[in-house]
């Protein structure tokens, strides 16, 4: 398969080895860990697999306890903790060569028809999507061409990410940056028409750029490095239906980062400015080399 957005279904579409366990790959990349997003994303096809369906994912909290390694499978082991007349619970625990690397708590929900709804305005006004340069064109701006690595990085990413705010290169650039960042995202291609799929598609994506807010302050998100970051918890509330390979808004800010660990909270919103996904996630930070 050439199309990243089909190499990423076919990476969330998970071999079943017996009735509550499934087999993941994980391909071999230049990371140091495999990630984050993809174990989120395929863990939560592994719950979603042990349900009959016809209840949508309404929110998953997770663990990330071990970093992965590249190229080497992944086992999810499935517990069925409830199915309720309203409500369904899994718990997912990712094992690598014998060690839990990723725990997973999601809960399903019958959709309901609650009588009222309400919902915040979002924060601010954006640029559309189509008026704004790729990543790729505005590296290819600030650098005349896109170095080797990010070239083949490019042609692998199955979202299309566009940066509301330019990307910062230098600290001068950052200086006096509140802790907020913003993205349109979409699948580089068709997902095809399921459900899980598209949520498990964009729970992967969700891990990308939400920790950007806690960087910002600090460094610039392009250029060299100073600081080491790693998934620690990760938590999502799935509001309304959605199409990951449709356009999304997903505005993040960083309420707070102490002691080696950032906060980063996310809205994901349609086009319409429909509230789809909230998301939370704290990460750690440590200079480089500590």
């Amino acid at each position: 398969m050439t199309n990243p957005a089909e190499r990423l279904v076919d990476l969330l579409d998970l071999e079943r080895i017996e009735v509550n366990i499934f087999r993941g790959r994980s391909p071999e990349e230049s990371l140091q860990r495999v990630f984050g997003g993809q174990v989120a994303g395929q863990a939560l096809v592994a719950a979603g697999r042990t349900t009959d369906g016809d209840r949508p994912v309404h929110s998953l909290h997770a663990y990330f306890l071990r970093p992965g390694r590249p190229g080497v499978p992944i086992v999810y082991e499935v517990e069925r903790v409830r199915d309720g007349r309203s409500f369904t619970t899994r718990r997912v625990t990712a094992v690598q060569q014998g060690r839990t690397i990723f725990n997973l708590t999601a809960s399903f929900h019958r959709p309901e028809e609650a009588g009222f709804e309400h919902q915040l305005p979002p924060a601010r006004t954006v640029p559309d999507p189509e008026q704004l340069p790729t990543i790729a064109d505005e590296v290819r701006e600030h650098l005349g061409a896109l170095p080797d690595a990010l070239e083949r990085m490019a042609r692998r990413q199955p979202f299309d990410i566009r940066y509301v705010d330019r990307l910062r290169w230098t600290h001068e650039e950052i200086e006096d940056a509140d802790p907020r960042s913003a993205v349109w995202m979409r699948a580089v291609g068709p997902l095809g028409d399921d459900p899980l799929v598209h949520t498990c598609a964009l729970t992967y994506a969700s891990d990308m750029t939400l920790l950007d807010a806690v960087r910002i302050p600090v460094e610039p998100l392009w250029g060299p490095r100073g600081f080491d970051m790693a998934s620690l918890d990760h938590a999502m509330w799935f509001h309304r239906p959605f199409r990951a390979d449709e356009w999304f808004l997903y505005d993040q800010e960083s309420p707070i980062a102490t002691g080696g660990r950032g906060l980063a909270r996310g809205r994901i919103y349609d086009r319409g400015g429909n509230l789809l996904v909230s998301v939370v996630q704290e990460g750690l930070f440590r200079p480089l080399g500590s």
